[in-house]
């Protein structure tokens, strides 16, 4: 009785030890994939997001004819959104042409 015994918790031991060693292989596994698939989500999300187009420049506020230190002051912040690259030449000039007409 005593090797029967033996040979039973011997089989228990060592079907114990599998299951807790297959268990952590499969939750190792499942956080792997798991971690794919977020990495997968990132990338997709990021190639669906739409790309916003740029704002348009912030109009002039208008002024009146006959203030030229204020048409200044416009020409300047104009300068400056230019030099920025916010604005395109063309856009730059038509600008320039409103606020001095």
């Amino acid at each position: 009785m005593p090797g029967l015994l033996r040979g039973v918790a011997r089989t228990a031991v060592i079907s114990g030890t599998a299951t807790a060693v297959s268990n952590r292989v499969s939750r190792r596994q499942a956080g792997r994939w798991a971690e794919q698939d977020r990495q997968r989500h990132l990338v997709y999300e990021q190639e669906a997001a739409p790309v916003a187009p740029a704002p348009p420049p912030p109009a002039p506020a208008p002024v009146a004819a006959d203030d030229m230190t204020a048409k200044i002051e416009q020409l300047k912040q104009l300068g400056d959104l230019k030099a920025q690259g916010v604005l395109t030449e063309e856009e730059f000039q038509a600008q320039k042409r409103r606020i001095l007409a």
